[in-house]
């Protein structure tokens, strides 16, 4: 399984950026995915994450109302939305497949990551 993230870049607070998520191999249309991000000095934390069919999706109290994740199982991406952002969303951005269907905020339930994208909002 690869996973490819775009998308990221540097905007000012308050503007819009889309990431994405492209994956190849066998796993993708059967599993869960996930948004994870990781700023400096800090430790790797949930964003959001979509299940198998796109039916459900939870998100982290901090980008809940301005992220919105969402998957196309035919072309076998998935996309996070991300609007009105914040000086505190700048990380490094990672899409992660999971070992499940549905799947939450458990990073230890991912065992596919991709390579990060950065993603800088400045004040």
């Amino acid at each position: 399984v690869q996973l490819q993230a775009s998308g990221g870049g540097l905007v000012q607070a308050g503007g819009s950026l889309r990431l994405s998520c492209a994956a190849s191999g066998r796993i993708f249309s059967n599993n869960a995915m996930g948004w994870f991000r990781q700023a400096p000095g800090k430790e790797r934390e949930f964003v959001a994450a979509i299940s198998w069919n796109g039916g459900r999706q939870n998100y982290a109290d901090s980008v809940k109302g301005r992220f919105t994740i969402s998957r196309d199982n035919a072309k076998n991406t998935v996309t996070l939305q991300m609007n009105s952002l914040k000086p505190e969303d700048t990380a490094v951005y990672y899409c992660a497949a999971a070992r499940f269907a549905v799947s939450g905020s458990e990073p230890l339930n991912y065992p596919h990551w991709g390579q990060g994208t950065q993603v800088t909002v400045s004040s």
